[in-house]
């Protein structure tokens, strides 16, 4: 029962809130009943590929988890399903949160590398008295 607990804090965690005090939930933990926690599909809403491959990928990585697949449920509804299982006793949600962390960490680095691209191409551009974009 703790660790159900435990479970339900993380994923609550996880979710959004839209504006106006609406709270819209973005992502769901769907858990066949009678299974173990290091089985268990998140359905995440308003996303597609672009989110779906680079969570799988990043999953992936984790020599903990077992499996990591994705769907889209149907080409006009934008959600996907998630599926994470895992070796041992470690949760799902575990790596689940771990590879959001280091996308989000991939992406920040990525985010940086052009920033500073951009500022290296307008002082050069400066130095030489040639107009920028």
């Amino acid at each position: 029962m703790e660790e159900d607990q435990e479970l339900e804090r993380k994923i609550s965690g996880l979710k959004t809130s839209m504006a106006e005090g609406e709270r819209k939930t973005a992502l769901e933990m769907v858990q066949a009943a009678g299974t173990d926690r290091q089985c268990v599909t998140f359905v995440l809403h308003d996303e597609d590929h672009t989110l779906g491959n680079s969570l799988r990928y990043m999953i992936m990585k984790n020599p903990e988890v077992e499996f990591c697949g994705y769907t889209t449920t149907h080409p006009s509804e934008s959600k996907i399903n998630l599926r994470i299982q895992t070796r041992g006793t470690l949760p799902a949600v575990d790596p689940f949160q771990k590879g959001l962390n280091e996308l989000m960490n991939v992406c920040q680095h990525v985010l940086d590398k052009f920033e500073a691209s951009i500022k290296d191409y307008k002082d050069q551009k400066a130095s030489r008295n040639e107009p920028t974009f």
